[in-house]
């Protein structure tokens, strides 16, 4: 909403109309005297501070604020309808049946405000239907080939009690010929079937066989020629084949004005986008038609359609698929449906001798179901439908009713403003009758402005645009009063911001390089070089600004800041100065560790409340000063040479016989002696007197002596051991030796034989010669 402008010359328009009669040139008159007023008022609504922005509010804020109802401007929604013929009733023979009214609407919105409309549909009787067959030929479903070539007249009279403009189409599928999804040598290439099947055609990924026609006999013909085939795995190239039967259309003959059905048959589950990677395919199906003497020729070149792609094409082209698959595989396409909308799943039997049945009951759900939606939309955007019918359930992004006359009452919101005009189109899914709208925003006040192009109210420097001033060049203000002359604007503009920042803080004005600052909502206003400061936002105590009002005050609000009267402080003022609850015994505040904050101790970082004599989180002073007391008392450690300047934080110290009862502190000094004091922190951070006891306790020196030659007797002691235990060793094992000799030497048997080749050493020799006499 916004306040219209004034509008100064419109009284001296009516002096000049001659012609007029009396009474029709003073009852104008009157009327723009009135007008005037009106006007002067409007453009005089904004008070002296104010933001030109106060003149945007609510209706009701307005008129309390004084605002006439006549100079408020509210936009409202603007609706029509550019094309809205009636629904056709039947199926007529010439020209396209209307299903979806109106067909083309014009919407201009304010942010925010959204608008509703009806939206009728009336599905035709007798309305075309295309029936697209799409049959798995790979070698499993060669007893549901026999049957379909059986059914080619059940089928058609199906398809003639549906409509009697049916048509019906033929196409087949098994998988991409290359491995590892069939078998690639050559002859099994050309029969992928088994040995002993007569009749078996080569491997193919997907082939168009007959374009829709109402010939029953070329379709038997068609179907009867076609050949069982084969391939290696499970899953099956279906996706490859809806696609293309999808994106062809030019190919397969759909109608431009028909119910399009594919009837998917199959025994087996398919492969889908990424499987192709398997075969080294890495290019990503585009969803492009690419058939040649009606195969698909880029089967081996292109990786399988993603389950979206082929949901996103079959929505496109307004296709409608029912899978009729073997028990075995029901789950896995019902999974599939939910993802495919306007799509249904039958049960074929082991041979598919009831898929006349099942089609037409896929059909009729098909068709008794009606789910308006839309196309893509800008963020921006929202639309909602809610169904006019019993069962038609919430409003939602989509609308869904059970019948074929159905209305919706659409919801259109546009969130925020858009620069241009976008349209986006409604409809059922599974139809081609669509709702084109055509959206745009009303994102400015449509005032009444005045023609003179120097209005006074601008210091006759600019014009009237809406209440505010759009100056001439070389001006600026609220009321364009400021000449810049040669200076440039935005170096006067940088004067208003600070450190670079938002101009006046976003709390005024800049005019000529200074700020004009807002007024606030309590009266006050915002005040500064750059509007920084404000006396509204200052801490309350006892719901008042620093404590206090206009007359009994404990301080007053400052530049966000509170400032004290004598006696009183806090950060709202709320507290009178006294340090009575801060001061120890020993009459010190806060132990000289802390400052006395609306009679409490605030203390340093680590000490605690109430007086700060504890600092449970320091570091223990029997460590932190053991040097000193090292230094102070024995003139001994680091700080022996400058003692005095070093050790400044104990104040005072003592050397004595006895320490006080208590656990005393101990250091070790450098000659490794321990000193043995007690401490007291005094009032303030760092400031502790000490008693010191005289007598360290030192470790005695070692006897050099009697660890040397202690070292040499043990040196000896353990050399003559080790000596003796090593004879040991070696008597052990010579006696061992003896015995296992001994053993051996009783186990000898001894026997008396006489050396054949021993020869005695006594040799008896005749003399020839003598005769014995």
């Amino acid at each position: 909403m916004f306040i219209r402008p004034f509008h100064w010359g419109s009284i001296y328009l009516f002096f000049y109309h001659k012609n007029m009669d009396l009474f029709y040139f003073f009852g104008h008159l009157k009327l723009t005297l009135l007008i005037e007023a009106s006007l002067f008022h409007s453009q005089n609504f904004i008070k002296p501070g104010e933001q030109e922005a106060a003149r945007c509010d609510t209706w009701a804020q307005l008129i309390e604020r004084g605002c006439m109802e006549e100079d408020i401007i509210s936009p409202k929604n603007y609706f029509s309808s550019s094309k809205n013929i009636s629904l056709s009733n039947t199926a007529l023979d010439k020209g396209e049946p209307i299903q979806l009214r109106p067909q083309e609407v014009n919407l201009k919105l304010r942010p925010g405000l959204p608008h509703t409309f009806t939206l009728d549909f009336q599905r035709v009787e007798g309305y075309p239907v295309d029936l697209y067959y799409l049959m798995d030929l790979s070698y499993s479903m060669e007893d549901d080939l026999r049957s379909i070539k059986t059914l080619g007249n059940k089928l058609f009279n199906a398809l003639q009690g549906i409509t009697k403009k049916g048509q019906i189409g033929f196409g087949s599928f098994v998988d991409k010929t290359v491995l590892p999804f069939t078998n690639t040598n050559p002859e099994k290439l050309n029969k992928p079937c088994a040995e002993t099947e007569m009749y078996c055609q080569p491997a193919f990924g997907y082939r168009h066989v007959l374009s829709m026609t109402g010939n029953k006999a070329e379709f038997e013909s068609e179907v009867n020629k076609q050949r069982i085939s084969g391939n290696l795995d499970s899953p099956e190239g279906t996706l490859d084949a809806i696609m293309q039967a999808a994106v062809c259309g030019e190919r397969i003959g759909w109608r431009n004005s028909s119910t399009r059905l594919i009837v998917l048959t199959t025994d087996d589950g398919f492969h889908m986008a990424g499987d192709g990677k398997l075969a080294g395919i890495l290019e990503p199906n585009d969803e492009r038609c690419y058939m040649d003497n009606n195969l698909y020729s880029k089967s081996n070149e292109m990786d399988y359609p993603s389950v979206g792609q082929v949901a996103n094409q079959l929505e496109k082209n307004n296709i409608q698929p029912i899978f009729a698959v073997t028990k075995n595989m029901e789950k896995v396409y019902r999974e599939l449906s939910k993802m495919i909308p306007k799509s249904e799943v039958g049960v074929l039997s082991a041979d598919s001798h009831n898929v006349v049945e099942l089609i037409k009951n896929a059909y009729n759900r098909l068709s008794s179901k009606v789910t308006v939606t839309h196309d893509a939309l800008p963020d921006n955007v929202r639309v909602t439908y809610t169904p006019l019918c019993p069962e038609g359930g919430p409003s939602g992004d989509k609308g869904v009713c059970n019948n074929v006359g159905v209305s919706f009452n659409v919801t259109v919101t546009a969130d925020e403003c858009m620069q241009s005009e976008i349209s986006f189109l409604i409809g059922p899914l599974g139809m081609k009758d669509k709702l084109k709208v055509s959206l745009s925003t009303l994102c400015k006040c449509e005032c009444n402005d005045p023609v003179t192009v120097d209005s006074p109210y601008c210091n006759g420097k600019g014009q009237v645009n809406c209440g505010m001033c759009s100056c001439k060049a070389g001006f600026v203000g609220q009321k364009c009063e400021c000449s810049i002359g040669e200076k440039d604007e935005s170096s006067l503009r940088a004067a208003c911001r600070k450190d670079n920042g938002t101009e006046c803080e976003g709390r005024g004005d800049c005019v000529c390089g200074i700020c004009q600052c807002y007024t606030l909502p309590g009266g006050s206003t915002y005040y500064g070089t750059n509007c920084e400061c404000e006396n509204e936002s200052c801490e309350k105590f006892q719901n008042k600004l620093c404590g206090g009002g206009n007359t009994f005050w404990n301080g007053k609000c400052r530049c966000k800041n509170c400032e004290c009267k004598p006696g009183y402080e806090g950060t709202a003022c709320q507290c009178k100065k006294s340090d009575e609850q801060c001061r120890t015994p020993s009459g010190s505040v806060c132990s000289g560790r802390g400052t006395c904050k609306c009679n409490q101790c605030k203390c340093m970082e680590g000490y605690q409340r109430p007086y700060c004599l504890t600092c449970p989180a320091c570091q223990t002073t029997c460590i932190t000063k053991g040097k000193c007391i090292e230094c102070l008392g024995f003139q001994t450690g680091p700080f022996s040479k400058n003692c005095s300047q070093a050790c400044t934080s104990i104040s005072e110290f003592k050397m004595v016989e006895t320490l006080p009862p208590g656990k005393p502190c101990d250091v070790r000094d450098v000659e490794s002696c321990r000193v043995f004091f007690a401490i007291k922190q005094l009032d303030g951070e760092d400031n502790y007197t000490a008693q010191i006891l005289k007598t360290r306790e030192c470790p005695k020196l070692p006897n050099i002596y009697a660890i040397i030659g202690g070292s040499i007797v043990g040196v000896t002691v353990i050399g003559i051991l080790i000596l003796l235990f090593i004879k040991v060793l070696f008597t052990l094992q010579d006696l061992k030796e003896y015995r296992k000799f001994m053993n051996e030497a009783q186990k000898t048997r001894w026997s008396e034989n006489k050396n054949p080749i021993f020869q005695e050493a006594t040799t008896t020799v005749a003399n020839p010669t003598f005769s014995g006499e």
